[in-house]
């Protein structure tokens, strides 16, 4: 027995050492569409595809009779780095889990959303049905987001970020923290 659980331990020592020591970078992609940078800078807006789609979400929602507004896009790391502080050495509530350089939005991947009343009010409520269709206007403009490509936060285990969608084009954001970029003709 105590042979069995040293030999397995053993085993699993030696698969750790491995899997340590594999060169990271050496990451392949299945298509053209995901690029490495050396010393990649970060983006400085939305990606191009990102952006198209965002306005193709506010045509078709406003099709739909839903006005919807974009209340963020693209966010530098010190945005991210203040909204991570908002609630924790600043004043309000807790608004992101997440650091500067760990949100997509950093990379221009993803924007968020909210609805805009005929009075001009914004609203984050995932019931209104302003468009009398007897359907939550805020799951109609997800299911054309989605429709588009676009991940809802709403669909995350754990946290749910309802206004939140992104297109990380299969990196994740450690492979953009290493200069992994989506190419400008990227789509999904």
């Amino acid at each position: 027995m105590i042979k069995n659980i040293i030999s397995l331990l053993i085993f699993a020592l030696a698969v750790i050492s491995i899997l340590y020591f594999l060169p990271i970078d050496d990451i392949t992609y299945p298509n053209d569409e995901i690029e490495l940078k050396e010393d990649a800078p970060l983006p400085n807006e939305l990606h191009p595809v990102v952006d198209g789609k965002k306005e193709e979400l506010i045509s078709k929602s406003a099709e739909k009779g839903i006005d919807i507004i974009i209340t963020d896009g693209f966010r530098s790391v010190e945005e991210q780095n203040r909204l991570y502080e908002r609630g924790r050495s600043t004043g309000g509530n807790i608004v992101t889990n997440v650091k500067g350089g760990g949100s997509y939005h950093n990379y221009g991947l993803a924007i968020d959303f909210a609805l805009r009343l005929d009075d001009g009010n914004v609203i984050w409520d995932l019931e209104h049905d302003g468009n009398d269709n007897g359907e939550s206007d805020w799951m109609e403009v997800v299911a054309i987001a989605k429709d588009l490509g676009f991940e809802w936060g709403g669909d995350w285990p754990g946290f749910k970020d309802y206004p939140h969608l992104q297109m990380d084009f299969g990196l994740r954001v450690g492979e953009l923290k290493r200069g992994y970029r989506p190419t400008e003709e990227a789509h999904e």
